[in-house]
């Protein structure tokens, strides 16, 4: 007799039959999921306002910062996104051309970092939205409160 296995159950028939929250469900979204939610909120708002401006950068999210110190292309341009002077939270890379390749501008925003410093959803929303706030600043060379004058 030829079955398929079937999940996998202990002897008494218990152990995992499927996911316990549906697909669709708020609560089925992974905390990194979440968090790029929360960030394409942030630049969505701030694009509405400055999109000429921000036309060609690219915005990422990574887990946590990686440092290459041989390279120079990664650059933190504001010291203040430094929290404590250790871990930064976000980070502008320029615009540069590399073998006749056209690399956009970028603002990459750590994820962790974040979750750490924030108190509660709300405060890291928060959170979020003041580091892309500050970063498109820097990227443009302009004050934050120019930027997001409700922030």
């Amino acid at each position: 007799m030829d079955r398929s296995p079937a999940r996998r159950r202990d002897r008494h028939g218990r152990g995992l039959r499927g996911r316990l929250v549906p697909p669709g469900v708020p609560l089925s979204r992974s905390r990194a999921e979440q968090f790029d939610d929360l960030v394409l909120d942030a630049v969505e708002e701030i694009e509405r306002r400055w999109e000429r401006e921000l036309a060609g950068v690219e915005f990422a999210v990574e887990d946590v910062p990686w440092v290459d110190h041989s390279s120079p292309d990664e650059v933190v341009l504001d010291a203040d996104v430094l929290d404590d002077g250790s871990v930064p939270l976000a980070r502008v890379m320029p615009g540069r051309r590399e073998g006749g390749v056209e690399h956009p501008p970028r603002i990459v925003v750590y994820r962790r970092p974040l979750e750490i410093r924030a108190h509660d959803s709300v405060d890291l929303a928060d959170l979020v939205r003041d580091v892309v706030v500050d970063q498109v600043a820097v990227l443009l060379g302009r004050d934050p409160e120019e930027i997001d004058p409700t922030g």
